[in-house]
C-alpha cells in the first residue's frame, strides 16, 4: 500500500512532552465496532466484560543512550537489540568518524568496540570490561525518550519513573511499551473488581519502533526484529479465555505483536520465545487478539498502519481527525484509545 494513505496532519503541539497525573487520568477515546465514545482511562472497567483478558508486557527499559568519544570526535549510541551476553546493536549519532574494530569511550569507565557495520548505518557494540553491562549502563547511561520529546527537552529525574510501567521487570528494552503507562494500583484494582483479568509476557521494544517508513510503499519497508516470550502457562490461559467466551485484548502494540506471532493459523496462540520481525498493515487477518488498548501513533508509522489494519484505514483517520481536533494528546506520554472491532 501507499504509504501516503496513512499520513496525515498532527500539529506539533498535541505531542505530550509530559504524562497525566495521576496516570489513569488520561484521556481514552474508544471505538467499539462503529460507536465512538470520549471517556476517561478510569473509564476502561466499563468498557470491557467480565471474563476479558487484558494482556500487557513486562518488559522493563533500560537506559540505552550513551554520549561518548572516539579521538576527538563525539560519538551517541542508542542501542536497540541484544546480540551476545555483552554485545548490542546500536544506531550511531556521527557514525562517519568511526571504522569498525575502533573503540568508543562513554565514559565512567565504559568503553566498547565498534563493529559489523549494518546495511541499516548501526554497529553492532561489543562492551570491554567483566562488569555485566546492565551495571555499565547505569553508570554511564541514559533513559531513551522518543526522539518526539528528546527533541524538545531533555530526560530528567521524573523520566526514571515516568516511562516505566507497572508491570516493568524484565530488563531489556530501550522504549517503554507505552500504553501500560496509563495503569495504577487503583486501576487495576478497579478491573479484577469487575471480573478483568490481566496476563503478561515480554518484548524488549527496540529503537527501530521510532524509524520513521521511507519507502513510497509498505511492502518495501522491513522491520527490525525485536526477541519476545510467550510461556506455556500464559499461551494455555489466553486460548482458555477465548475458549470460554471472553476477550484477549492486547495492552500496547508490542502485547499485540507478539501474540499474533505466536498464534497459528488455527487460531490457537503458541509458546513462543525469540525474535519476531512482524508488520501488520491493513489485509492482515488477526487470529490471536480480539481488542487492542494503545496510545495515538504519529503520521506514516507503522503503528499507525497497524491500527489501520485493526479497525480500517477510513475508521482511524476519522477517528484521528476527531481526536485532534478534541485535543487529545499523542504518543508515548499522550492519551489512550481502546480499539473493538467489529465482528462478523
Amino acid at each position: 500500500m501507499n504509504v501516503d494513505l496513512f499520513d496525515f496532519d498532527l500539529p506539533p503541539e498535541r505531542i505530550a512532552l509530559r504524562p497525566a497525573s495521576p496516570r489513569d487520568a488520561a484521556r481514552l477515546l474508544v471505538l467499539d465496532g462503529e460507536e465512538t465514545r470520549d471517556l476517561a482511562v478510569t473509564d476502561l472497567p466499563g468498557q470491557l466484560r467480565a471474563g476479558d483478558l487484558l494482556v500487557f508486557n513486562d518488559t522493563r527499559v533500560i537506559p540505552a543512550q550513551l554520549e561518548g568519544t572516539r579521538g576527538e570526535a563525539r560519538i551517541g549510541a542508542t542501542l536497540h537489540k541484544r546480540e551476545g551476553p555483552r554485545r548490542w546493536r546500536a544506531f550511531i549519532r556521527n557514525a562517519r568518524r568511526i571504522r569498525p574494530g575502533e573503540a568508543i569511550d562513554f565514559g565512567s569507565g565504559v568503553s566498547a568496540i565498534a563493529d559489523d557495520r549494518g546495511a541499516d548505518g548501526s554497529f553492532a557494540l561489543t562492551f570491554l570490561g567483566d562488569e555485566p553491562v546492565e551495571l555499565l549502563l547505569e553508570r554511564a547511561g541514559r533513559m531513551p525518550l522518543p526522539p518526539y520529546i528528546a527533541s524538545k527537552r531533555p530526560a530528567d529525574a521524573r523520566d526514571l519513573d515516568d516511562y516505566q510501567t507497572m508491570f516493568a521487570a524484565e530488563k531489556g528494552a530501550v522504549a517503554a511499551p507505552t500504553a501500560a503507562l496509563h495503569f495504577t494500583p487503583g486501576l487495576m484494582a478497579a478491573l479484577d473488581a469487575a471480573g478483568i483479568g490481566h496476563a503478561t509476557l515480554t518484548l524488549h521494544v527496540g529503537a527501530g519502533t521510532f524509524l520513521p517508513v521511507k519507502a513510497d510503499d509498505t511492502a518495501d519497508h522491513a522491520m527490525h526484529a525485536e526477541w519476545g516470550r510467550i510461556d506455556a502457562a500464559t499461551a494455555a490461559r489466553l486460548n482458555a479465555v477465548r475458549a470460554n467466551g471472553g476477550r484477549v485484548i492486547a495492552v500496547g502494540t508490542t502485547s499485540l505483536r507478539l501474540i499474533e506471532s505466536a498464534t497459528g493459523a488455527d487460531g490457537v496462540i503458541q509458546p513462543f520465545e525469540g525474535d519476531t520481525a512482524i508488520f501488520i498493515t491493513p489485509g492482515y487477518a488477526f487470529r490471536g487478539i480480539d481488542g487492542l488498548l494503545t496510545n495515538f501513533h504519529l503520521p506514516r508509522s507503522t503503528l499507525f498502519m497497524l491500527v489501520s489494519a485493526l479497525m480500517g484505514l477510513d475508521r482511524m483517520q476519522a477517528a484521528y481527525a476527531h481526536a485532534i481536533a478534541s485535543g487529545y494528546r499523542f504518543y508515548s506520554y499522550g492519551d489512550a484509545s481502546l480499539l473493538l472491532p467489529c465482528k462478523a
